[in-house]
């Protein structure tokens, strides 16, 4: 065996004068790092539902990561730019800028290092980042610091010329004082005025310091400004009243405080799904019921992006590997090519979709519906209109989105939702035209004024008309979405000039109804009657009121027409949805809820009462669930042991059952004799007891020395 390798964690050290690896060896092991083979087998890579997968995540991740540079570049642009104007050393003025990040810390520690590549690019400061953990104490925070300072990651060129130095003499935490980092400063940075740079120190997670170690930490920085250029960042996750809550005056008062803001986290998620997960450039889609709960988790319980990206990746990640059916979830000239690839396992896949049998039912011929159930060469030929019609379908779908969003989003109380997303779920869902929101909306609309209601729709045909010229034309089939859509756009555009030349005089009646006479109410036998046909024309007067002047006529008009042939034609809910669907739509909700809700107390018992479910070891697999048998882990033989007892655990008794049960394993027809327990055994023992005490299950009694309390029931 190599000397250097051992079948425990552990550290070899060479006396022959080695040092250690410089910068040729450390770009080799980056490049051996990053060369790592996937978990998944061969069989798994060369399928095309993977590489349908890895095609679709590779540009929804980096159209994502650009969108997220964009959105803070602003931000940290001024950051850099505040840092940067700290040419002047002040006494005891410490600058210091406050970033206001959001309440989901990990989601943002990606801006402190873009931060510190632009500082670093520019040649601007060194920087060093203090997290809470690392500093629990002063002197911790100080070492930290000046450890960061002058032995922490330097830019590319300083480490060409630093290296040998590096690797001759390394700093020790005991010697990193703020008089160490005075020298070093002074012989590096102090003699060359152009090379002169700030200090940065981030805080990033600033409600997590202790308040009396960061007090006393600013004012060790303040009284050294004179010296050393210090700039402090201090990331704060709640508001600002927290800064001033945790510094009093005599401390606030030695430092110069800045504050930038960053972009909320809601408007970022909005940006996101706008631009991006719901953008028409990408075939795949989430249902309703799945866009609402990964929306609903982002909002009620963490308000991380960075979670809600995992969620949609799951969300991807499981429609696709659900067969090679499904890597028809592409471009349509993509899609055609991968039809000749299909088995018959994914034509079967293909004809067990729900809303295959609907396009069955709809066939009259008997030969062409045993040839599509039958011949999949026939099925084959189907395809490519089928999948160009479910294409078409989602990109007039998301066309005529951004006409209904304008419309309806910024009425009174907004009853269809005031956001894309929010109708995006309720078109999606059920049919939107049937829901009471949607009557609500419509009759807010024929009530607004002409200038109103000419302007809101001239809006709704100008941001349509940008989307399909910016986000639809470049796409495969964009030009077949625009020539269904802007004829029945003109068609609007027609109608509203008939509202703008409308008028407001009374007009008669142009129904025929009138003339009709109406039911005499004399002749009734009782006052119920009289009363079901009272409410019975009331209804009927209500829903067959005809507007008396020209301009109300000319809004009805409008409505209906967007009505009949964009919100009915285009805005259909899934279930309405063309045939084969579920290959661009991602709806199975449970099993997102199963893999991304956990429910820990329910994995641990799991794991404790039956480890076979997790380790899969021919040692550990019960026969039943309330088995017990030596050869189970310790922590799960003690945890079997003490679901049988009460409140109360008398621990000899316990450790006299977890011996039997180790004995029984050993000697099964043997009895167990009263004799002095073997060390090792109660060793085992007091550690298994000592961890299940520490997941919670357990705690030692305080009028009972030789018991132990049971938390769970």
């Amino acid at each position: 065996m190599d000397p250097t390798i051992s079948v425990s964690k552990g550290c070899f050290v060479y006396k022959n004068g080695a040092t250690r690896a410089g910068k040729k060896a450390s770009s080799k092991r980056k490049r051996a790092t990053g060369a790592t083979s996937s978990l998944l087998g061969k069989e798994v890579i060369g399928q095309p539902f993977y590489d349908a997968y890895v095609q679709t995540w590779s540009q929804m991740n980096e159209h994502i990561n650009r969108l997220q540079q964009q959105s803070y570049a602003r931000t940290l642009g001024q950051l850099v730019e505040f840092v940067v104007g700290q040419g002047q050393i002040q006494d005891e003025i410490l600058p210091t800028a406050a970033l206001l990040t959001g309440i989901n810390q990990p989601d943002h520690l990606s801006q402190f290092d873009t931060f510190t590549q632009r500082l670093h690019a520019q040649k601007a400061a060194r920087v060093c980042v203090l997290q809470s953990r690392d500093c629990p104490t002063l002197k911790a925070a100080i070492e930290a610091m000046v450890f960061s300072l002058i032995e922490g990651e330097q830019d590319p060129e300083d480490e060409e010329e630093d290296v040998t130095d590096r690797d001759r003499k390394r700093l020790r935490r005991s010697h990193c004082t703020i008089k160490q980092l005075n020298s070093w400063y002074t012989n590096n940075f102090q003699a060359e005025e152009e090379r002169k740079r700030q200090l940065v120190v981030i805080l990033p997670d600033f409600e997590c310091f202790s308040g009396n170690v960061l007090q006393d930490f600013i004012l060790i920085l303040s009284a050294h400004c004179g010296t050393l250029p210090f700039v402090l960042v201090l990331g704060v996750a709640t508001a600002m009243s927290a800064v001033h809550s945790t510094l009093p005056y005599h401390v606030s008062s030695k430092i110069r405080l800045r504050v930038f803001q960053t972009q909320p986290a809601p408007t970022g998620l909005n940006e996101l799904l706008d631009k991006v997960l719901l953008s028409p450039m990408y075939s795949f889609h989430l249902s309703g019921k799945a866009f609402k709960f990964l929306t609903h988790i982002f909002l009620y319980y963490d308000f991380s992006i960075h979670g809600f990206i995992q969620g949609f990746k799951y969300c991807l990640m499981e429609h696709y590997f659900a067969g090679n059916a499904y890597a028809l979830c592409t471009d349509y000239s993509k899609a055609l090519n991968r039809i000749k690839l299909l088995t018959h396992d994914d034509m079967e896949t293909i004809r067990r979709l729900p809303s295959f049998r609907p396009y069955v039912e709809q066939i009259n011929d008997c030969k062409r519906i045993i040839a599509v159930l039958t011949d999949d060469d026939y099925l084959k030929k189907k395809l490519p209109q089928l999948l160009r019609d479910c294409l078409l379908h989602f990109l007039l779908f998301r066309s005529t989105l951004e006409f209904f969003t304008e419309l309806v989003g910024d009425l009174p109380r907004c009853p269809l939702g005031k956001l894309l997303r929010e109708l995006y779920v309720n078109c999606l869902n059920r049919p939107i035209t049937a829901s009471p929101e949607y009557k609500e909306c419509w009759q807010m609309l024929s009530f607004l004024s002409k200038e109103e209601f000419v302007a809101k729709v001239n809006k709704s045909l100008a941001r349509t008309d940008h989307f399909l010229v910016e986000e639809i034309a470049p796409l495969e089939l964009g030009e077949a979405c625009i020539s269904v859509l802007r004829p029945q756009l003109q068609s609007v555009r027609q109608l509203l000039d008939d509202v703008v030349m409308g008028t407001l005089e009374m007009m008669p009646a142009m129904s025929t109804d009138e003339s009709r006479p109406a039911p005499s109410l004399t002749q009734v036998a009782s006052r119920q009657e009289l009363k079901a046909q009272l409410l019975q024309r009331s209804q009927e007067e209500r829903h067959q009121q005809i507007p008396t002047t020209e301009f109300a006529r000319s809004v009805q008009k409008v409505l209906e027409h967007i009505e009949t042939h964009l919100v009915r034609g285009h805005l259909r809910a899934l279930s309405e949805a063309p045939p084969l669907h579920e290959l661009f739509v991602f709806s199975d909700i449970s099993i997102v809820r199963r893999n991304i809700i956990g429910a820990p107390r329910a994995a641990l018992h799991t794991a404790l009462n039956n480890p076979h479910f997790y380790m899969q070891c021919k040692c550990c697999e019960l026969r039943e669930q309330t088995q017990l048998m030596g050869t189970l882990p310790d922590l799960s033989v003690v945890y079997k042991l003490h679901l049988e007892c009460g409140r109360m655990i008398n621990l000899f008794d316990w450790l006299q059952a977890f011996r039997s049960v180790l004995h029984a394993s050993e000697d099964p027809d043997g009895e167990v004799a009263q004799e002095q327990i073997d060390p090792q055994i109660q060793a085992r023992f007091t550690r298994a007891v000592a961890e299940l005490q520490f997941l919670g299950y357990i705690k030692m009694s305080k009028r009972k020395t030789d018991h132990a309390t049971r938390l769970t029931w």
